[in-house]
């Protein structure tokens, strides 16, 4: 039986093309070979190593924030998913009051989270939280820019792998610190959410490059300072929704297009 998730909130604009395919369409993403893909490390490592040292800096700052004002450790562990699948270990500054997920279970954070406590909401606006992922990007394990990584837990949980087109195909390439869905939708909120996400992942698998990742490392920086994903797109020539849904068109079977067009008409 196809899946489909529940439609999206109205705060949100629709994306019909997106919304309504089935969970379970067939997607067929490749990695097309280019010297970057075959280099990419160099890029990482060496950005993460100039970054190192005001990280640091950054992190101390706010690791003294955190002890000083949410009783608890300063930071946590927990496991993602990595390239091909592969498990692995990242290390953030903590966000919210310890232990909050004992109470409420594995829920996806909203924009008034009462887990979140005062410091810890500037650091998830700055994404302060997510810098000492660096050392998992010269552990080898993350890129800087890449689709955001996931718990396993939350994958099962949300059903993620059955009700999102194309999920599994995030895993061709090594999770980001950072990325191109990060700096132009906002977190998390659904499953539709993640969808959305997912085709802007996938943008980014077929169409990575060293100028693409550069202006996406510099739009995190605004997108730090809360500059709207707009101006962003403007000021960094992103494509637009419009490319981003053509390109994962693309990926699609014809088998699948032609089950997307009988659901456009029976809607």
């Amino acid at each position: 039986m196809s899946l489909t998730p529940t439609p999206p909130p109205a705060a949100r604009d629709p994306w019909p093309e997106i919304d309504r395919l089935a969970g379970d369409i067939g997607v067929d993403v490749a990695l097309c070979p280019t010297w970057y893909n075959a280099g990419k490390v160099v890029f990482d490592y060496a950005v993460a190593l100039a970054a190192l040292l005001p990280a640091l800096l950054l992190i101390g700052l706010a690791s003294a924030a955190v002890k000083v004002t949410s009783p608890g450790p300063v930071f946590y562990s927990q496991t993602r998913l990595g390239l091909g699948g592969r498990r692995y270990r990242i290390v953030k500054l903590r966000t919210m009051h310890h232990n909050a997920e004992l109470k409420s279970g594995i829920v996806w954070a909203k924009s008034d989270d009462d887990r979140v406590f005062r410091v810890g909401k500037w650091l998830r606006q700055t994404h302060v939280d997510e810098l000492p992922q660096l050392f998992n990007v010269l552990l080898g394990q993350m890129s800087l820019v890449g689709p955001r990584p996931e718990r396993p837990e939350v994958i099962a949980a949300k059903g993620l792998d059955r009700l999102v087109p194309g999920y599994g195909s995030r895993l061709l390439v090594k999770p980001g610190v950072t990325g191109f869905a990060q700096v132009q939708l906002p977190a998390d909120a659904d499953v539709t959410s993640v969808r959305h996400k997912v085709v802007y992942d996938l943008y980014y698998v077929r169409k990575q490059g060293l100028w693409f990742d550069l202006r996406l490392v510099l739009a995190t920086a605004l997108k730090a300072m809360g500059v709207k994903p707009r101006v962003i797109r403007t000021a960094f020539l992103l494509p637009g929704r419009d490319k981003v849904a053509a390109e994962f068109t693309r990926t699609l079977s014809p088998a699948a297009i032609a089950a997307a067009a009988r659901q456009f008409q029976q809607a």
